[in-house]
């Protein structure tokens, strides 16, 4: 539930909300819902995405599912804060490729009045943390956490497993570059790899 009108009208404070998730559980979608929400209601909005994210047209923010608004692509979290401040609410999606100033950019955004809202990542292919999400979800008013459906099992999935066997920590995934995965099923996968890792190494350890 979200207080878009606060109770309490003489604290002219903003809050964050943070759409959290894997690849393909609809945080965009549901960062593009809320945001023109606002719009109906005639609040000025503005949305921002990292210019590393080159996936679609860098003047607009796009879903799986080919839902669009418009935005403005920032190489960091400082232009931001520097654009944003005549705004009643801020969008922010792919929010786990910005900097750790992300976190105090929202927080001061917040503290100006504006209504924060980011969708991110909150863990990377490997299952770990990602990024600045886990500080953004720690500090916001409001966290959703939005699920797919895992690719092997039908069950729910909250894991990205990436599919190739391409290294580092960002690749921008498209369909066919990632699958979501249940919990179970995302560990099964690693431990086999974990396991074949080592027979390669006890293999080659026997040769020389």
């Amino acid at each position: 539930m979200f207080l878009e009108n606060p109770l309490n009208q003489e604290e002219q404070f903003g809050w964050i909300e943070v759409i959290c998730g894997s690849m393909f559980s609809g945080k965009t979608e549901e960062l593009i819902r809320r945001l023109k929400r606002s719009q109906y209601a005639n609040q000025k909005i503005k949305v921002f995405k990292p210019a590393i994210d080159q996936r679609n047209d860098n003047q607009m923010v796009t879903s799986h599912d080919s839902n669009q608004i418009p935005s403005t692509s920032v190489p960091s979290a400082a232009n931001i804060s520097i654009l944003s401040n005549d705004c009643h609410v801020v969008g922010i999606d792919e929010a786990q490729f910005f900097d750790d100033e992300i976190v105090e950019v929202c927080n001061d955004m917040a503290n100006r009045g504006i209504r924060v809202i980011v969708a991110g990542l909150d863990m990377d292919y490997q299952g770990n943390p990602f990024g600045p999400m886990p500080a953004l979800m720690a500090t916001a008013e409001y966290v959703t956490k939005v699920h797919a459906i895992c690719a092997q099992t039908g069950n729910l999935a909250h894991y990205s497993h990436r599919k190739s066997d391409i290294k580092g920590l960002v690749l921008l995934g498209k369909k066919g570059d990632y699958e979501p995965l249940s919990r179970g099923s995302f560990y099964e996968i690693y431990t086999k790899r974990d396991k074949t890792k080592l027979e390669k190494k006890s293999a080659k350890n026997k040769r020389s």
